[in-house]
């Protein structure tokens, strides 16, 4: 009796043991198929994460390794590209060509810019720019004119007066105005006059002595001499002085100052003329040929 009870006990045992071993032999295998399956989405998961790096990376402007080059702004080879405050960058520059400070912009200007190699399209298309930003006046062609040595009747002879001097003249500042400063007229023979002034000439009725650059009437010269101006008249080229003013009344006359007649002659109307250029151009107002009056018109 009791050797039966102990074998129905064990085959009982074994009876639980078999469905116990089978079910946790089943909950082993589950785990593993979760852990594999787990590391195998994972795996999946970081490929996908790397496949979309990767392509969020295609379209990132900063990346390198970007090969669509033409959306990135920071990109060297970007035509889009724009190296503003990148030192040393030698990569094309598409938003530069049109910036004027560019040295390869064909609009490009270097003013104020030293050492700048770049062509400078204002420059070079300024018909009056010169080296050192120097703006340069058309040059007057000389001319040769041919006047009577005879007065004109419509212009008054000035009279001579003993030491006149030039109105206005000690408000001129500068040293190429001191001639009229110092201006005061003579009355002198033929024998002073050469042998103080080696060359003397007739003009329009009146006679002139050439002194530093300048022609001065030669008052006592001879009788009923006729100057139209009295003070001294600046002289370039060697032309006398009848050519001088002849050639800044055609100068004048193109730039709408002077409508009368050219003739040769430093007139009240010439020198109106004169005083008008001379004002509108900041000259000091002398109403007569200086040097200054000369270069501005192009004649030096």
């Amino acid at each position: 009796m009791k050797h039966n009870v102990m074998r129905l006990f064990f085959v009982l045992a074994c009876c639980l043991a078999i469905p116990l071993a089978a079910y946790a032999a089943d909950q082993g295998n589950d785990n593993k198929k979760k852990k594999q399956g787990g590391q195998g989405q994972q795996q999946q998961q970081h490929v996908q994460q790397q496949q979309v790096g990767k392509h969020q990376n295609t379209g990132n402007p900063n990346n390198p390794n970007n090969p669509n080059k033409g959306n990135n702004w920071n990109n060297p080879n970007n035509p889009n590209y724009s190296n503003k405050g990148n030192k040393g960058n030698k990569g094309k520059n598409w938003s530069n060509a049109n910036n004027p400070n560019n040295p390869n912009n064909p609009n490009y200007s270097n003013k104020g810019n030293k050492g700048n190699k770049g062509k400078n399209w204002s420059n070079a298309n300024n018909p009056h720019q010169l080296p050192g930003g120097q703006v340069n006046k058309a040059k007057v062609q000389t001319k040769h004119y041919d006047f009577s040595n005879k007065p004109n009747p419509k212009i008054q002879s000035v009279k001579f007066e003993n030491n006149y001097r030039i109105k206005g003249a000690e408000n001129w500042k500068g040293d190429r105005y001191a001639v009229f400063r110092n201006y005061h007229s003579e009355w002198h023979d033929q024998g002073w006059w050469h042998n103080h002034y080696n060359r003397v000439v007739f003009i329009s009725g009146g006679w002139y002595a050439w002194n530093g650059g300048w022609w001065y009437p030669a008052w006592g010269y001879a009788p009923n001499a006729y100057y139209a101006y009295d003070g001294p008249i600046y002289g370039y080229n060697n032309l006398p002085p009848d050519q001088v003013i002849a050639n800044v009344q055609s100068a004048l006359q193109q730039q709408g100052y002077y409508q009368g007649e050219v003739d040769g002659l430093l007139g009240p109307q010439t020198r109106g003329a004169i005083a008008d250029y001379q004002r509108a151009n900041g000259l000091e107002e002398t109403a007569a040929i200086d040097q200054p009056t000369l270069e501005s018109l192009g004649m030096s």
